[in-house]
């Protein structure tokens, strides 16, 4: 795992080393073991590189990675899980290694397939190629977006970094904020790619590459897609469930195997649920040890804390684990988070990932994931909702839904109360729009929030790009599509990765395979959701591994209790944050909206935590900024 960044001009001007070496190394913290860069002899490409050693320590395997002659560079963030096989195959063709490294099987496989080399990796990855013979720079991404890889384009030069604040290190860069991913940020929690909060900013999407020419014109495709397949062929096509619950068991466990390989310490994050559990199971079946596990939980809210679970899981499997508990001065965290994140975030699951990420890197340095399992095997509540309501009549929906707005608040949003009353709010709306009305920040009251006409907002601008596709699929197998396209690679990986490379820890997913998900994407949806009954085929192929209180227990996810801390000890933070008439928040959104969500969660009217959280790290970043571009990173105790 690695921080990769780089620049290749067109205008004429080579490439300033200087300016590299502040882009490389503001990404420090996603490569502490080593530094180095290359710029072409012409000097019109240049190549930063960060090292975070986990494959071959020794330093023929550094980056920029030349092949014999230096004509093809390449700097790669992540793991290639198949370059074993691919080095034996190029070496019988006549390619000679000088290391052990993953990296050199990317350099000798281009020489052989160009561009079309990446469709035939295997992994996690960010990867940029410089080809010096041709005069053109790669830049290509994972499948499912595990790894991130951005890139600014304006005219004169591109760069390209795996964060954006390597940008930041640029003293052409001037970081002007995209006032149209405001909006989908108070929407979602999140920009939706390949759009970024900053203008000319982009991200190289998921299974995607892009090429760059030395004359700055820009191409791109995608090399792999996930495919649901019509539901009529599903049901033409189902294997048998026993069959397909075997094969299950065998590509998870394979996807573990894959994922072990170390030359330095690894362990394994556990939760308490479905997910962390079986890969832990695997990883001891398999024969790790010793086998380190990390979990972490909230003090004070036992509706947010499943450390108590994930510990009898740990002594069940005889793991060395480890535990941590956060309290509210977590928030301590919030610059720090904001810095990492390039922006503001929604998702306030990343201060236990963060700390959890810390805790399991004063142990080890790779860790692997459940993340994916709920992507894949449909493990999300709101999935289940979306159907329930679907099969609901019509003429009810109207009637059921105001009976349900009767029903007052819960302490939290994870009380029943509190999700009953969510799901009413969408029930007559079409799929789509319900589930993105049931994940949304701001949604009624949107347009308001910033000042625009009554429904000129696009509430599915996040899955334009396939929501086309969808016809003919089932309403689940549309549902994993749209979460696969959009959450995931937008929310919950960049989240989890930012969080992880901040301390240079590297997380590994073994529930995104891409052999596994293309596997049970073909799958029928009783196989994925089965009544009440979510994730069924997992459950099923690793029952002799699932504890049966872990199997009884309802789904809880890496939440925070926010609702409480905002009207806690963090009230009076919150006040003087958004209340300020000096809110720089006021040159983007209507500061009577943000008055009146403060007041509702203060009065107990409403548990707007969440909405509360999405505006304060807007407000924070916005304060930060001027600071991160002349290179200040926050500093934090915690």
């Amino acid at each position: 795992m690695c921080g990769i960044c780089g620049e290749l001009r067109f205008d004429g001007a080579p490439v300033n080393p200087g300016a590299l070496e502040a882009m490389r190394d503001r990404i420090a913290h996603r490569g502490p073991d080593h530094a180095d860069r290359y710029v072409a002899p012409e000097g019109q490409a240049g190549l930063g590189f960060r090292r975070l050693q986990i494959i071959d320590l020794s330093a023929p395997a550094n980056q920029p990675m030349p092949n014999e002659d230096g004509s093809v560079r390449v700097v790669f963030n992540g793991e290639i899980y198949n370059y074993l096989d691919l080095r034996e195959g190029l070496a019988a063709r006549g390619h000679t290694f000088r290391s052990r490294s993953d990296t050199e099987t990317i350099v000798h496989l281009y020489e052989e397939r160009g561009a079309d080399c990446i469709a035939g990796l295997d992994g996690m990855f960010g990867i940029a190629i410089w080809d010096e013979r041709q005069g053109r720079l790669i830049l290509a991404r994972d499948r499912a977006g595990k790894k991130p890889l951005f890139y600014h384009h304006d005219g004169r030069r591109i760069l390209f970094a795996s964060e954006i604040k390597a940008f930041f290190g640029h003293p052409d860069f001037s970081g002007e904020i995209d006032r149209d991913a405001v909006a989908p940020y108070f929407l979602y929690g999140y920009v939706p790619g390949p759009a970024t909060f900053y203008r000319g900013v982009r991200q190289v999407e998921p299974g995607q590459v892009v090429t760059i020419d030395r004359d700055g014109q820009l191409s791109s495709r995608r090399y792999w897609t996930l495919s649901y397949p019509p539901a009529a062929e599903v049901a033409r096509t189902a294997p048998n469930r026993t069959a397909a619950t075997a094969r299950v068991r065998e590509l998870v466990t394979a996807a573990v195997k894959r994922r072990l390989m170390s030359d330095v310490p690894l362990g394994a994050f556990l939760s308490g649920g479905i997910d962390s559990t079986v890969i832990v199971g695997v990883m001891r079946q398999l024969g790790v040890a010793p086998l380190k596990t990390f979990s972490i939980g909230f003090e004070g809210d036992v509706a947010y804390d499943e450390t108590p679970v994930a510990r009898r899981i740990a002594e069940g499997f005889g793991t060395d684990h480890t535990e941590f508990r956060v309290r509210p001065t977590a928030l301590d965290l919030l610059d720090r988070l904001i810095w990492h994140h390039d922006g503001a975030f929604g998702d306030s699951s990343a201060i236990p990932t963060y700390m959890v990420a810390k805790l399991t890197r004063a142990h080890v340095t790779v860790a692997l994931t459940g993340d994916g399992g709920d992507e894949v095997f449909a493990g999300y509540m709101r999935f289940r909702a979306a159907l329930t309501a679907d099969r609901i009549p019509a003429a009810l929906r109207t009637p059921l839904a105001a009976l349900l707005s009767q029903i007052p608040g819960g302490a939290n949003e994870r009380h029943w109360r509190s999700r009953a009353a969510r799901f009413g709010r969408a029930l007559g709306m079409p799929l789509h729009e319900r589930v993105t009305r049931w994940n949304s920040y701001f949604n009624d009251d949107l347009e308001t929030l910033m000042g625009v006409a009554p429904h000129s907002i696009d509430r599915l601008q996040h899955l334009r790009g396939v929501i086309d596709g969808m016809t003919g699929r089932s309403p689940l197998s549309q549902l994993l599509l749209a979460n696969f396209s959009s959450y995931l690679p937008d929310d919950l990986l960049p989240k989890v990765d930012r969080c992880s490379m901040a301390n240079s820890l590297e997380t590994r997913a073994p529930f995104l395979d891409r052999e596994l998900m293309e596997y049970v994407a073909t799958l029928p949806d009783e196989f994925k959701l089965d009544g009440a009954r979510s994730k069924a085929i997992l459950r099923d192929a690793f029952a002799d591994l699932i504890p049966a209180e872990v199997d009884r227990r309802p789904k809880s996810g890496f939440g925070v209790p926010l609702d409480a801390w905002f009207r806690g000890e963090l009230k009076g933070y919150v006040h003087d944050l958004l209340l300020s008439p000096q809110a720089r928040y006021r040159d983007y959104l209507d500061a009577a909206v943000v008055r009146d969500t403060v007041a509702r969660h203060d009065a107990g009217r409403a548990n707007e935590g969440q909405r509360l959280w999405a505006l304060i790290t807007f407000e924070r970043w916005l304060q930060l900024l001027p600071s991160f571009l002349r290179g200040t990173m926050p500093s934090t105790t915690t």
